[in-house]
């Protein structure tokens, strides 16, 4: 067994980026060189120079809800619901559409209780699910949807600070890939947010395709492991489809460039042993920690991930360990920026 605290590492609060850069495509670049372990330091402009005939990219086109919102109790004391997603089975009910959420703060909650979002929309509480999570019904006088892009918040990570709505409207927009276009992630696939019209085009102009996935991205994805462990961690499942489409596309190249750990995990979902692609849609909780052996993915683009998280794993299992810590330990004294607004590697 693997101790979770093996996969620690120490970052100084003052790299981890607060706001993202003016421009998408402006974020430093570290190249990892897995069979030499040579590393560079490039922009992310270079990204298509890295890429061959042959090539394919695979991103994730799956869109950030504004799922942040701020409530009131019946007592009056404000509360910050996140939403997480839709269970299964759940229609319209006479309390509205039904929710599985955060509520924070959340000790003195009771099941039963009102929440009051104002602009026509209330909340009860239906159902504590475990210490986190809850059981919301939520009744809106119009498509909730429709309520969420007019009064919702960007769901930004816990280590992004903000008052209330402050920076709601650059949030919006820039906690969002360009080419997203399916609703339903409650956290972005950070590896996209660097990605601009003149980088697309110019991987169109080297002739590589850009093939889209969707995976759902869910909160527990950039959630720090908490057993003791690694073994024992438990991935949430998060919706994903593969088209037949991208499937031909993918099956056909010489090698996979995979844009984030969501597109590495519907990738490596869908392939067979023989890294054939299947085209598929259901749900996923592959988990992948070192030791695992890819059957698709050939080169990776993913940001700096938390320590002790999953995504901090995946990679340790794409490139190894040692290869990681060094590649951490160059970033922190090259002061890279770190986490979801922060810049990103490529692993080659």
């Amino acid at each position: 067994m693997t101790r979770v605290s093996d996969f620690d590492y120490h970052l100084p609060p003052g790299l981890i980026a607060q706001a993202p850069l003016p421009q998408r495509d402006a974020s430093r670049m570290m190249v990892v060189h897995r069979p030499s372990g040579e590393m560079e330091d490039r922009c992310f402009r270079d990204f298509p120079s890295f890429l061959d005939r042959g090539d394919v990219v695979v991103v994730n086109d799956s869109r950030v809800i504004p799922a942040r919102l701020e409530a009131r109790r019946e007592t009056g004391a404000r509360i910050e619901v996140l939403l997480l997603r839709r269970p299964d089975g759940e229609g319209i009910t006479d309390e509205g559409e039904v929710w599985e959420c955060l509520l924070k703060p959340a000790r003195r909650l009771r099941e039963g209780e009102r929440l009051t979002f104002g602009a026509g929309a209330e909340g009860r509480i239906l159902e504590r699910l475990s210490d986190k999570k809850w059981r919301l019904g939520i009744a809106t006088d119009r498509p909730l949807a429709t309520f969420l892009e007019e009064r919702g918040l960007p769901p930004l990570p816990p280590y992004i600070k903000r008052k209330g709505a402050s920076g709601k409207e650059e949030d919006l927009v820039r906690y969002q890939t360009v080419y997203a276009r399916r609703p339903g992630s409650v956290a972005a696939p950070t590896a996209g947010l660097h990605f601009s019209p003149a980088v697309l085009q110019e991987i169109a102009a080297r002739n590589v395709p850009v093939v889209s996935v969707t995976l759902h991205v869910g909160y527990g994805t950039f959630s720090p492991i908490e057993v003791e462990e690694i073994e024992d961690h438990v991935m949430d499942a998060e919706p994903f489809e593969m088209p037949t489409a991208a499937a031909e596309r993918i099956n056909a190249a010489r090698r996979v460039v995979a844009v984030g750990t969501t597109s590495c995990r519907v990738l490596e979902t869908a392939a067979d042993e023989r890294g054939h692609i299947e085209a598929r849609s259901g749900v996923t909780s592959l988990y992948i920690f070192p030791g695992y052996r890819f059957k698709r993915v050939g080169a990776l683009l993913t940001n700096f991930h938390l320590p002790r998280s999953s995504l901090y794993l995946l990679v340790c299992a794409f490139a190894g360990k040692e290869l990681m810590e060094k590649a951490y330990r160059r970033a922190v004294e090259k002061r890279y920026r770190f986490y979801s607004y922060g810049d990103c590697m490529l692993i080659l």
